[in-house]
């Protein structure tokens, strides 16, 4: 509970720095670009080779999949039925599959699980949304942007050079090495700026617009992201009688709101903006409950 406080804390910071004439309009993007080039490439050196390859961490890499394919019918079959434009159809094609499995997700599951479960985020994230992102999403992009200019070939190659993919290789191949002690708790210092970052990023990043066009497709992306996801996913694992931190941690990667860069990249193709903008910042806001909640039902029905 201590560190779930300490996430909204920063949250709060940032939305006071906003208001602050002193923090320069680009400062959010600032400390996504540090998150990403830093911090979370340094999370991922340190605890790739902790991971414990077996069948049971399959499950952190097949949830993803199986939660796109959910989704991509679920999107498409409300569309048909409320008859939604083609610019909000692509919105939630984009953003409901795609969580915020990396920034949101590793100070909520260090909140939840402590450090442990870290490892099976970084399967989900790097296994599961990254390449979803860059296949699927792509496609998405493609498909219902103005101009269809996304290339499927550039998105691969920008994944390729992308810190924490490269951290993930690095990680991989330094598994049968121990790491220095000092190399070993730099990386631990730097790891620790993630947090205080990302989420003062997002408390400065977050907006509430609410046109009234955007209201039912809005209301069902977060409905079916924030809880219709993971309670599938908690009722499918349970079902089937896998169970186990890495079962627990996919529920709550499947519970994240929207991710940030999939709606960024929305409003740039040309999509419904208003509604990019909505699905990220009221998606946020929502899962500090929508959150809680998932992993409460997860310790009831383990």
């Amino acid at each position: 509970m201590e560190n779930f406080i300490i996430i909204g804390v920063f949250v709060l910071l940032g939305m006071l720095f906003r208001r602050l004439e002193a923090f320069p309009k680009d400062s959010a993007q600032v400390l996504n670009m540090f998150a990403l080039y830093v911090s979370l490439p340094a999370l991922i050196l340190l605890k790739v080779p902790q991971i414990v390859f077996s069948r049971d961490i399959l499950t952190a890499a097949l949830v993803p999949w199986g939660m796109l394919l959910l989704s991509v019918a679920a999107v498409l079959g409300a569309a048909r039925l409320w008859r939604w434009d083609r610019a909000s159809v692509g919105v939630l094609l984009l953003v409901v599959p795609l969580g915020n499995t990396s920034f949101l997700g590793v100070p909520m599951v260090q909140a939840f699980f402590g450090a442990a479960g870290l490892p099976y985020l970084i399967i989900y994230d790097q296994l599961g949304t990254m390449i979803i992102m860059v296949t699927y999403g792509s496609m998405i992009l493609a498909l219902y942007g103005k101009d269809g200019s996304v290339r499927l070939s550039a998105m691969v190659r920008k994944m390729l050079l992308f810190p924490p993919t490269i951290a993930l290789l690095v990680g991989l191949v330094a598994r049968s090495w121990p790491y220095p002690e000092k190399l070993a708790q730099a990386l631990q210092n730097v790891s620790l700026t993630l947090v205080p970052v990302v989420m003062t990023a997002i408390g400065l990043q977050l907006r509430l617009r609410l046109p009234r066009r955007v209201l039912g497709p809005l209301a069902f992306g977060l409905a079916l992201k924030l809880a219709a996801a993971p309670l599938i996913t908690l009722l499918v694992c349970r079902m089937a009688g896998v169970a186990g931190m890495v079962v627990d941690v996919s529920i709550l990667e499947a519970a994240m709101p929207p991710m940030v860069t999939a709606g960024a990249l929305a409003v740039v193709a040309g999509m419904e903006a208003d509604l990019a903008v909505a699905m990220i910042g009221i998606g946020i806001i929502l899962s500090f409950g929508t959150l809680p909640a998932v992993y409460w039902l997860t310790r009831l029905t383990a």
